[in-house]
């Protein structure tokens, strides 16, 4: 059964773009983009599915077939170090998967931090998170989209970053004058960038985001799991022990501070996978994604 029901999703995913997946590129910003300043970068694809040099944000909308009640949302965040954007397996990939499970999604091209383009780099992907889910919220009914049922997903850095919206969506690092809620609904969190601590950190993502010697203030700041609060939404982790890129132990103190908080919150950790498998752990006949949405369900967000 498993293997048909494996199967069958392929199927559904090949055949979306014959079945006209409604997609519309979205602009973060309606004028100058907060928190830049003039620079010469030019965005480029140095391999097939990524994306770097990010400098003018979007959304990529993947529409659900319209239904006669509201729709869950989900916000995508592709990972890539802060330094460039998977943008096909760990964006677009996903968010068909959600639309095949009736999942109205949106893959966030977020600026990459870079002092040459940025006032203030270690804000600019919080502050696209958050200008996304402002978007999400104020267009909701435009959308079909049920304004209590919009979550935020990352994968690795974009785990860090989904994780950062969880526990910084107060104060706005954003315009938000209509004073729109910008906190997520629950989380989805895969392999995910957590800590910035010097035992846990993911040096690569640290230092592009918060600098190469940042202060302990800075980098409390930035580790997720210190910043939990009984506010912060609730959590579904998926992970491998034998990640050698982004240690299990991000994931687990995070879900640790969580459970303290009496935060509803679950963690998949599978023996093996590595990092970066995106939708497909290969060691193992789980689906996780279904899980997942599972778990989405239990908790009546889908």
């Amino acid at each position: 059964m498993k293997k048909m029901h494996i199967s069958l999703l392929f199927i559904t995913l090949f055949s979306l773009p014959i079945m006209s997946i409604s997609q519309t590129v979205i602009p973060l910003y309606d004028g100058p983009v907060p928190n830049s300043k003039p620079c010469d970068p030019v965005e480029r694809s140095p391999l097939p599915g990524r994306v770097s040099n990010v400098t003018n944000p979007t959304l990529t909308a993947f529409f659900a077939p319209k239904t006669d009640s509201l729709q869950t949302a989900v916000i995508i965040c592709p990972g890539g170090g802060y330094a460039r954007l998977s943008i096909n397996s760990e964006g677009m990939d996903v968010a068909k998967a959600f639309n095949a499970v009736g999942v109205t999604a949106f893959v966030l091209k977020y600026r990459l931090p870079t002092d040459s383009c940025m006032e203030n780099k270690e804000i600019g992907p919080l502050q696209d998170a958050q200008r996304a889910i402002q978007i999400l919220r104020q267009r909701a009914k435009e959308w079909n989209i049920n304004s209590n049922k919009i979550g935020i997903m990352g994968f690795s850095a974009g785990g860090h970053l989904a994780g950062s919206l969880g526990v910084h969506y107060d104060p706005a690092v954003i315009a938000n004058n209509d004073n729109i809620n910008l906190r997520p609904d629950f989380m989805i969190l895969a392999y995910p960038v957590t800590s910035m601590s010097d035992s846990l950190a993911h040096m690569g993502s640290r230092d592009n985001l918060i600098g190469k010697s940042p202060v302990a203030d800075k980098k409390n700041y930035y580790s997720n799991e210190l910043q939990v609060t009984a506010k912060t939404p609730p959590a579904f982790f998926v992970l491998a022990a034998d990640d050698r890129t982004v240690k299990a132990a991000n994931s687990i103190a995070f879900f640790e501070a969580l459970q303290k908080n009496k935060v509803p919150s679950e963690i998949h950790i599978y023996q093996n996978g590595g990092h970066g498998f995106g939708l497909h752990n290969a060691t193992t006949k789980d689906y996780w994604f279904d899980i997942a949405v599972h778990w989405m369900e239990a908790n009546k967000f889908k």
